[in-house]
């Protein structure tokens, strides 16, 4: 059962709009567990609002001395795990990575958050070295998704970027979460795409069709990368 870990260091890059734009899509199908991890609770307030899907349960509650044990125990309960946590803790980042099958970095198309989400990249590499040890094959999917691009028109910065992860060997998203006043709604009306009032939102039909087609892309890779990571494990 896939746990899904959204890190960035950098605060501002849409990591918690993604994970939660991620869980909303995967609940429509499956059962999905949602651990809040931000110490402002963001996701648990959004919840207040009482539009949580039936198959969506969130956790808030926990710290770097629960993390791993709240991941373990969520993923016996539902098929599917996202957590969302403080882009700068360290620590509980680290031990919420260890419990991960893939890890999602989301940055702007900045040059600026390229260079922050670096320290992402420091992280996964940390834990798959310790791993290596034993297991010398051993990977962790991740990709990089860029947020709060502009749907026309792909910047000069982000092909820019895309071209030096391309070079360097780092994966990202062919799916980028657009800049759109929906995905902003549903913090402000505290409700799914889904039910935010179109009369009162603009485009919330194209957000949820980026919303799909981000999902569709998470699942595909998680699938990809399954048979792989099920025989470095057994190895």
């Amino acid at each position: 059962m896939p746990t899904i870990v959204f890190v960035s260091p950098k605060g501002g890059a849409g990591k918690t709009t993604s994970a939660l734009a991620l869980a909303t899509q995967i609940a429509q199908r499956a059962a999905v567990v949602v651990i809040d991890g931000d110490p402002n609770h963001p996701i648990k307030t959004w919840a207040e609002g009482g539009e949580v899907p039936q198959n969506m349960t969130i956790i808030s509650d926990v710290t770097d001395k629960t993390i791993g044990d709240t991941i373990a125990d969520a993923a016996t309960k539902a098929p599917f795990v996202i957590v969302d946590l403080e882009g700068t803790a360290a620590t509980i980042v680290a031990y919420a990575i260890a419990e991960a099958d893939f890890v999602v970095v989301p940055t702007q198309g900045s040059q600026l958050d390229a260079e922050q989400a670096s320290r992402a990249f420091g992280l996964i590499r940390a834990h798959e070295r310790g791993i290596q040890k034993h297991k010398p094959d051993y990977k962790l999917p991740y990709a990089v998704l860029f947020t709060r691009t502009a749907a026309a028109i792909q910047s000069r910065d982000t092909r820019h970027i895309r071209k030096s992860f391309e070079a360097g060997g780092i994966p990202f998203f062919e799916t980028e979460l657009n800049e759109r006043a929906a995905f902003k709604a549903m913090f402000s009306y505290r409700q799914p795409l889904e039910t935010l009032p179109r009369d009162e939102v603009s485009n919330v039909d194209k957000a949820i069709e980026n919303a799909e087609a981000f999902a569709r892309e998470v699942i595909s890779r998680i699938m990809q990368d399954a048979p792989q990571q099920q025989e470095k494990v057994a190895s």
